[in-house]
Parts: structure tokens; C-alpha cells; sequence
């Protein structure tokens, strides 16, 4: 039985990939190197520093630290959440229906804990979750089951009692690993890709949850 309810942020309550996306390219363009629609699919879900960490290996740069790119990349994302966020399609139906209904909620994501306050606030959803936690303070980041499992332990539930919402392909099977449920809900354009076959239920988006749909978990 499902007992917790646990949510990606980027790209599932907020549609700030387009945010993560301009950011990393203007930042690594900055150095010289050039990233594509390709890449950023790969990067979906995974913590800006593990990013940064790949492209630095693949065209090391100079004069300018890893440590300080993630930062900077860190930091135009947060403008752009604060300047153009907005909640996306039954994200607070969906989190209304489950705090009525005595679920526990989190929020596990691979972003760090200044961008989840700054989605949080800008949203107006911190009332929502018992327990936010980021990827930030794992050793590993998503695909990586940690962050779920940790965020398992705060709530006190089981993870084979948790059910993830999660958008992008590297958190499914973070959440997966970790022993836990999962419904994917991609972005439009990667709604019918077989990839998210693994999930145990895929939506078009937020609004077409429904409480019931759990017994079919």
C-alpha cells in the first residue's frame, strides 16, 4: 500500500529545463564549448555539478573552476525561476488531493537546495511537503537511488511503500532502484518514447492523476 508520495521538481512541478537549458549555454558557450538537444536530454535529472564534471571531461577548460561554472550555472537558473516560473499542469490539484487524502509528500531533486527554496517560494508549494531534500548532499545524484531512499527515511515510510513522480528517464530509474513505484510524466514531446516503458504508469501530465489510480500500482 502507498503511504508516501515523493516529486521530482525540474521539469514535474516547474517546467525549468528550458530555464537549465539556457543557463548551460550560456555558460559553456562562455568557455568555447558547444552542447546540443542530445546532450541535454542525457543531462535531464542529473545534479549541475555531474554535468559540469562531464564537460570538463570531455573539453577541459582553463582560467575558470569547475566549482565556479556550476555556480554561475546555478545562479541563472534561479533568475530565470524567479523571473518566469510557473507551476505546471495539476501540480497543485494533484498535491491538494494527496494532503487531503493523509499521504506523506516529499520532494527529492538533483537540484541544489537554493534552487528547490527558490521553485518553492516562487510557487508558493512549501506547505505541501513534510520533507525537501536534494541530491547535493548524496555522493552520487540521480540515476543513483540515494536521494529517494534518503528522502524515504525523513518521511519514515518504506520505500517499497513510496510512489515517485518523476519526468525524465534518469529519475524513473532512480526511483525504481531505490524499490519504489513510479509514474513517469514526460514532457510532451518524449510522452510516447518506449523508454518510459519501465515506469509502472506514464501521464501526459499531472492532471491526469487520480488518487485510485494507486490500486493499479
Amino acid at each position: 500500500m502507498i503511504k508516501a508520495v515523493i516529486f521530482d521538481m525540474d521539469g514535474l512541478l516547474i517546467n525549468s529545463e528550458p530555464f537549465w537549458q539556457e543557463s548551460e549555454t550560456k555558460v559553456f558557450s562562455s568557455l568555447g564549448l558547444d552542447v546540443n538537444n542530445k546532450m541535454f536530454e542525457q543531462f535531464m535529472g542529473k545534479r549541475i555539478d555531474e554535468v559540469v564534471e562531464v564537460m570538463y571531461n570531455m573539453t577541459p577548460w582553463n582560467h575558470v573552476s569547475k566549482e565556479k561554472v556550476t555556480e554561475d550555472i546555478v545562479e541563472n537558473v534561479i533568475r530565470l525561476v524567479l523571473e518566469k516560473g510557473a507551476c505546471l499542469d495539476g501540480v497543485n490539484k494533484t498535491l491538494e488531493n494527496l494532503q487531503q487524502a493523509s499521504f506523506k509528500i516529499g520532494l527529492a531533486s538533483s537540484s541544489k537546495m537554493k534552487i528547490i527554496s527558490a521553485v518553492l517560494e516562487k510557487l508558493q508549494l512549501q506547505d505541501y511537503f513534510e520533507v525537501v531534500h536534494s541530491a547535493e548532499f548524496e555522493k552520487y545524484g540521480k540515476p543513483h537511488p540515494q536521494v529517494f531512499i534518503t528522502t524515504a527515511e525523513l518521511l519514515g515510510i518504506p520505500p517499497s511503500e513510496c510512489l515517485v513522480f518523476e519526468d525524465s528517464l534518469n529519475g524513473v530509474i532512480s526511483a525504481l532502484a531505490a524499490g519504489m513505484k513510479c509514474i513517469a510524466v514526460p514532457e510532451k514531446d518524449a510522452y510516447n518514447l518506449d523508454k518510459f516503458i519501465i515506469a509502472n504508469k506514464v501521464l501526459g501530465s499531472l492532471n491526469d492523476f487520480e488518487i485510485p489510480q494507486l490500486t493499479d500500482l
